[in-house]
């Protein structure tokens, strides 16, 4: 696993085996980060990484040079590498946070300009998050929020739904406070 562009690209993340994690494949999200750079400006970017796992997203936001990233997972051997991976990368504007992301997203009291979210692909109430991400107002106006999740599920009928992607098994759903007129 690799950081795909920006200051730390090339540098390589080398997570335990026994991570309970899923990691979003190298082709997946550089196919990612490509759609977000015609729509984002990463300096001007808070954002909050749900399910964080391996940490892989949040550095590769903090690469391309958003201002800061939280980065929440429930496991703390998750959360431990993601402190370990951000002091060996001597990143400083890395927050991690242990803890259950739907608690965190029920007393939510801040707002990002992305969220991102990778579940389980087995979560039970995987389709509830966009709910939450949108009630709580964890948005800025003009955010997105990012869902990877397994091809069953579709959010096109949601109401904040912007655009889907799919990049074989994986699948990024993509919602906006404000959508492209």
């Amino acid at each position: 696993m690799r950081i795909i562009a920006g200051t730390l690209r090339g540098r390589r993340l080398n997570p335990p085996q026994n991570l309970p994690v899923r990691p979003t494949t190298d082709m997946a999200r550089e196919s990612l980060f490509n759609i977000l750079n015609n729509y984002i400006d990463y300096e001007d970017c808070s954002v909050m990484d749900l399910f964080a796992g391996t940490g892989a997203v949040s550095l590769e936001f903090i690469s391309r040079g958003v201002r800061e990233v939280t980065s929440i997972d429930i496991n703390s051997s998750c959360t431990d590498f993601i402190k370990q991976s951000a002091a060996a990368l001597n990143v400083r504007n890395l927050h991690v946070v242990r803890a259950d992301v739907f608690d965190l997203l029920k007393r939510a009291n801040r707002q990002f300009d992305i969220v991102f979210a990778d579940p389980p692909y087995s979560l039970e109430n995987l389709q509830e998050l966009p709910e939450l991400v949108f009630d709580r107002r964890v948005l800025t106006d003009d955010g997105i929020f990012i869902l990877e999740h397994p091809r069953e599920y579709s959010f096109e009928e949601h109401p904040h739904f912007w655009q889907h992607r799919a990049y074989g098994k994986v699948n990024f759903t993509f919602f906006a406070n404000k959508l492209d007129e």
